[in-house]
């Protein structure tokens, strides 16, 4: 997740942003939106900007409003990333993706103590390792990954739930060579479900970091969400 792309047009971090409230569940302050009585969540797992970022949070709302309840946990714990390109390496040290997993189990079984009954997850950008590191298991049911920092070829092998990788043209973090191998690595596993679809002319971040101005990276964005908001109506049932 290094160099400018991963950090470009941050956002304004806003605590009252979307329509949904902060409760606390599975110990991390969770933005929650959509029906309390659903049986069906998707867990949102944010890029570097954390849970407060507005367009994520007007993401979890689209989303609820399809019908499921829809969590997005603060795993940063009031520590995303500034958008100081200094300080990158330091605080990637302090915020290892490699806890996500760990972190999010917590937040899955609050959820299931709730009557949910399957859970759908998708990573944008630092949260697209923690899903593959899900998606690895039974955790979810199933999984979407938005230009993914981190993930290799072996992780997308060790899938075990369908999943769909959302990539990039303009993308130094997962380049469309990379994402490529994972569509080969995914169609040899036809017991897997999968979709692997690379956006043109976008840069990494479009699907939470779009410019509103910029009417092509709009649309492109609401393609993205379309998209994995149409495998979530499929898989998690």
């Amino acid at each position: 997740m290094s160099g400018p792309q991963c950090c470009s047009n941050p956002p304004a971090l806003n605590p009252s942003s979307g329509s949904g409230h902060v409760e606390k569940l599975g110990g991390f302050n969770s933005y929650v939106t959509g029906s309390p009585d659903s049986k069906l969540a998707i867990l949102l797992v944010h890029d570097a900007f954390g849970y407060e970022a507005p367009k994520a949070r007007k993401l979890a709302d689209k989303i609820a409003a399809a019908g499921f309840i829809v969590v997005l946990p603060d795993f940063f714990n009031g520590d995303p990333f500034d958008g100081n390109l200094a300080s990158l390496p330091v605080w990637i040290k302090a915020h290892g993706v490699d806890k996500t997993i760990e972190d999010a189990k917590p937040v899955i079984e609050a959820l299931k103590s709730k009557g949910v009954s399957a859970i759908g997850a998708v990573g944008f950008c630092w949260g697209g390792k923690g899903v593959v590191e899900l998606a690895k298991h039974d955790f979810i049911q199933a999984a979407v990954l938005c230009h993914p920092s981190f993930v290799t070829v072996d992780d997308i092998k060790a899938v075990k739930v369908p999943i769909s990788v959302l990539g990039a043209e303009i993308d130094q973090l997962s380049p469309p060579e990379v994402v490529k191998q994972f569509e080969e690595v995914l169609s040899a596993k036809p017991e897997i479900k999968s979709h692997v679809k690379i956006f043109p002319k976008v840069v990494h971040g479009w699907t939470l970091r779009y410019n509103d101005e910029d009417e092509a990276a709009v649309k492109a964005a609401e393609e993205a969400h379309q998209d994995l908001l149409g495998w979530f109506l499929s898989h998690v049932k």
